[in-house]
């Protein structure tokens, strides 16, 4: 497979495939959309749940091959075009930080985010996948307080992922703002790509009714 070959995104607006439409946005990708209504239950029929069993998106379609799990998408989009710089290749130095935040945003950020939302009883510190909430929350704080994206002066795949993400929890309050936090949403959510998808998204909702 080449990155000639078209790519399928199976997006819902306002959900998390949204920021892989940013993402192929920003990495100039040849892509077509295949839109589905979830408060229609189209993720939950039969046509979809061959593609992602789950009944989840984003998922995306690119030859034969299928990719579920947004961090998993966010990777093989991001290597699939190297040269649009958004990942670290293989010896950089930045290789490594790199994949350590996009993995701790689905290992750490995630589930702690849904033991915090739902008020459920975290697992014990020494057994749940992200110590507890306070900790990892600082981790990603202090990263963020150290340059204007995740990796300092270089804007990532990373970027698209967190931007998205914070933006999204910030919003319905589900973690505390800072003025870091603020910021950092900030700059992300004034690239032309971050406009351009959340003009769509309203258009898809409009025709969603």
């Amino acid at each position: 497979m080449t990155a000639t070959q078209e790519i399928t995104l199976f997006h819902s607006p306002n959900t998390r495939s949204t920021g892989v439409l940013i993402l192929l946005e920003e990495l100039g990708a040849k892509y077509q959309l295949h839109v589905l209504n979830m408060k229609a239950g189209e993720q939950r029929k039969a046509e979809y749940l061959a593609i992602n069993p789950m009944g989840k998106v984003p998922a995306i379609k690119h030859g034969d091959a299928i990719i579920t799990e947004q961090v998993a998408v966010f990777l093989y989009l991001a290597d699939l075009y190297p040269e649009a710089g958004l990942a670290p290749l293989i010896g950089d130095p930045l290789r490594g930080p790199y994949l350590r935040w996009m993995v701790f945003y689905g290992s750490c950020f995630e589930p702690a985010l849904m033991d915090r939302s739902q008020n459920r009883k975290p697992a014990p510190q020494s057994t749940s996948p992200y110590g507890d909430f306070d900790t990892m929350f600082k981790t990603l704080t202090g990263q963020l307080g150290k340059g204007e994206y995740l990796l300092g002066d270089k804007f990532t795949a990373a970027d698209v992922l967190w931007g998205t993400a914070l933006t999204w929890v910030t919003l319905f309050k589900l973690v505390p703002i800072s003025p870091t936090i603020q910021a950092y949403i900030d700059r992300v959510n004034t690239r032309p790509s971050v406009v351009w998808v959340r003009e769509k998204n309203a258009e898809l909702v409009a025709t969603q009714g």
